[in-house]
């Protein structure tokens, strides 16, 4: 069983955004920027009831960045983009650093 420790989490800098149209749900392709160490991510995440693509772009997010990879539709998802359930049901709250850190840095 993996150690809970095991999980790593980072922050990333979103650099592109695009309405995920082969998505069975409302979802934005996501390309995330994780500095040096990792490079650039792709994520699928459902989070259109509350943030635009342009909204999207140049903010900071923070992700699970060690699990394996999944193929969502036509799109593989490279990281986990963390957020909190909203205020109704489709309202997803990406959870960010409050001031602008270093992309990659690991989350404590």
């Amino acid at each position: 069983m993996p150690d809970f420790f095991d999980t790593e989490l980072r922050v990333g800098e979103i650099v592109k955004a695009e309405i995920f149209r082969e998505a069975k749900k409302p979802a934005y392709k996501l390309w995330i920027n994780f500095g040096e160490l990792l490079g650039i991510k792709t994520s699928s995440a459902q989070i259109t009831s509350l943030y635009t693509t342009e909204m999207l772009v140049g903010k900071q997010v923070i992700a699970v960045t060690n699990l394996e990879p999944k193929q969502v539709g036509p799109f593989m998802s490279e990281v986990l983009v963390l957020g909190v359930d909203g205020k109704n049901v489709d309202d997803i709250i990406l959870i960010a650093p409050e001031y602008k850190v270093d992309i990659g840095n690991r989350v404590h």
